[in-house]
Parts: structure tokens; sequence; C-alpha cells
């Protein structure tokens, strides 16, 4: 019995048979797209009677005579949106210049008071 004369070595492996039987590798693309069903075309849904395609990375809504209203609707939307966010940068400004002005006239109050316990302090040592 060797001690390190029998190392190990393995079998083998059989040769593999032919890649692929079916001719179908030979086909040019487009008929391998029509016999394999790879063309899918664009993908469509229908939501809440809404017919939405994916074309270029968004969704968009297929024409036809319910998206030009549809459309204006949401021109309509988007005019209003507009108003609404200059309202309310509006109201913003004015609440920033009513708390400029609060802020100012406690200060002014407070340094008020102040000088009114000092005048109300001297006067009291005086008498």
């Amino acid at each position: 019995m060797p001690l390190f004369g029998n190392t190990f070595s393995p079998k083998k492996t059989p040769p593999r048979k032919s890649a692929s039987l079916s001719n179908l590798h030979s086909l040019d693309r487009s008929t391998r797209e029509v016999e394999l069903g790879l063309d899918y075309g664009t993908p469509t849904m229908n939501l809440a009677g809404q017919s939405l395609k994916f074309e270029n990375g968004q969704w968009i809504t297929e024409t036809g005579i319910s998206a030009g209203v549809d459309a204006r609707e949401a021109q309509r939307l988007r005019r209003r949106n507009q108003q609404l966010e200059e309202e309310n940068n509006l109201l913003r400004l004015k609440v920033d210049l009513l708390l400029d002005m609060l802020s100012e006239t406690t200060a002014e109050s407070h340094l008020m008071e102040k000088e009114l316990d000092e005048l109300k302090s001297v006067s009291r040592r005086r008498k």
C-alpha cells in the first residue's frame, strides 16, 4: 500500500451531443420572431375607461374622441394648478411679512417695557 503513490484522477467526461437539434438557429431574426412569438407590440392597458399605451418609457393616452376632451381637461387643470400655486406663493409672502412685522413690534414693545420699568425704578428712588 503506497503512502503517496496513488493520486486522485477523475474520469474524463463524455463528449457532448450536438448543441441544438432544431433548425431555428439558422433562421433570420424576423422569421424567428414570427415563429417564436417574440414580437409583442406596445403594451396597452385600460384604466377607468381610458386606454393607455407604453411608448418611450412613458404611459400615453391613446388618441381618440375622449382623448381630446381629456387633453382639454388636463390643460384646464394645469392652468388652475398654476393659479393656485401663484396664490399660495402670495399668501406665503404675506405670512412672512406679517411675522416680520409681529416680531418687530414685539421687540419694540419689550424695549418700551424695559424703559418704562427703568423710569419707574428711577422715580421710586427719588421719592
